[in-house]
């Protein structure tokens, strides 16, 4: 199993709203193909959850991308919805390596450096973060939220820096927050992958999923995600979006899921 490099948002203290839910779990979904989409809007409203979406224009299911304009109704709605939402990279531009002590070395998945290695310095990243900004207020007329995902997770010290200066902080997710989504379901089928969350999720985890993942060939969100809110929520567990953290620090770590 290959390794993964995330970035653990640790929590420092609550607001007020949060300090009223003594067991949250902050669920956060990250674009991919966006095949159940639609799904995941909807169970979230059937049962009044809160979350993070983490934006990039990626390549859907019906052949379009997540920020064009025909996506425009389901970002509004969710927005309007109350959920919260973070920049995932325009270009969906994963972290290789670090080059030197001001340049990274990158590999976008769209675009037209798609699946190019390349070095970009602070303007780069910039650039393309921006991009998902200025999307995402045409598409809603909003303004997104301060906050970031490097795609897959992979980051360095340089490189959250560099996201900072652009004006975003990272958010990664936690241990048991790896939600599996984009496993084999051969491998880690669905019923056990919900086991699974049910009995380590902790109070303060952060959960990854997407909205939608082309590998796996059993959808994860159709038959884990109400099941999942459902048994958290008798545990006594409730949601909130990352915006509700007031401080945090950040914890790189090798997670092997």
């Amino acid at each position: 199993m290959r390794k993964i490099a995330v970035s653990l948002l640790v929590v420092a203290s609550f607001n007020a709203q949060a300090a009223a839910c003594n067991k949250p779990i902050y669920l956060t979904f990250d674009t991919g193909n966006m095949d159940v989409a639609e799904y995941v809007a909807q169970v979230l409203r059937k049962h009044e959850v809160k979350a993070t979406f983490f934006l990039a224009n990626e390549k859907t299911k019906r052949g379009d991308y997540s920020l064009d304009d025909s996506w425009a109704g389901y970002w509004q709605a969710l927005k309007k919805d109350g959920h919260a939402f973070g920049n995932h990279t325009y270009f969906h531009t994963y972290l290789v390596k670090d080059f030197d002590a001001s340049t990274v070395m990158v590999k976008s998945q769209f675009g037209p450096d798609a699946n190019k290695a390349r070095k970009i310095s602070q303007d780069g990243l910039c650039v393309d973060l921006n991009l998902v900004k200025q999307r995402f207020q045409k598409l809603t007329g909003a303004s997104l939220d301060p906050i970031w995902r490097a795609p897959g997770g992979k980051v360095s010290a340089l490189y959250i820096q560099m996201g900072e200066v652009c004006g975003y902080r990272h958010v990664g997710w936690s241990k048991a927050g790896f939600l599996g989504d984009e496993l084999s379901s051969e491998k880690f089928p669905n019923q056990q992958l919900l086991n699974k969350a049910l009995h380590t999720l902790q109070p303060g985890d952060i959960a990854m999923a997407h909205l939608g993942i082309w590998s796996r060939k059993d959808p994860w969100a159709p038959e884990v995600l109400e099941p999942l809110i459902v048994g958290l929520k008798k545990k006594g567990y409730c949601f909130d979006t990352i915006l509700s953290l007031q401080q945090h620090s950040e914890i790189s770590r090798i997670i092997k899921p």
